[in-house]
């Protein structure tokens, strides 16, 4: 009579248990793919900026609407989807210095950038850092000849 007893106390432990560890699991799995996510996002900034700086370097000043096309959307006549998500030509500056197309520099930087957590209740966000390239000018064949 004494083992019914205490088979009857224990009901329900294994349950408590499981939904303890597995919470902890979850918030692990959950942790390690948003961190992935981070790292994804921090890697396609730094493209799209080298991209964006890249295509400014063999294209004229006054193209900077362009340029910023380019870092968000991939390609310099815009598009509707941005390479990343919540990044727009809001975030880009473009910034020329003595820039002709064979010398000079010109910088490329996304600015204020934040990442958004898609964690179950947690609805928080988290600054990204300036992402920066300077390039100097090139031609690449593009002036003519000179006499």
């Amino acid at each position: 009579m004494g083992t019914t007893k205490n088979r009857n106390k224990q009901r329900g432990a294994t349950l408590v248990e499981f939904s303890i560890a597995a919470t902890v699991f979850l918030m692990a799995m959950f942790a390690v793919l948003e961190f992935g996510r981070v790292l994804w996002t921090h890697n396609a900034l730094t493209d799209a900026a080298r991209r964006g700086a890249r295509y400014a370097a063999l294209h004229k000043a006054d193209e900077i609407s362009d340029v910023k096309n380019v870092v968000v959307y991939g390609d310099p006549a815009g598009g509707t989807n941005p390479v990343v998500e919540n990044l727009s030509t809001a975030n880009v500056q473009v910034n020329y210095s003595n820039f002709k197309l064979d010398g000079g520099t010109v910088q490329v930087t996304i600015t204020d950038y934040q990442f958004h957590f898609v964690i179950p209740f947690v609805g928080t966000q988290i600054q990204m850092p300036n992402y920066t390239t300077t390039l100097t000018g090139e031609s690449a064949g593009l002036l003519p000849p000179v006499l």
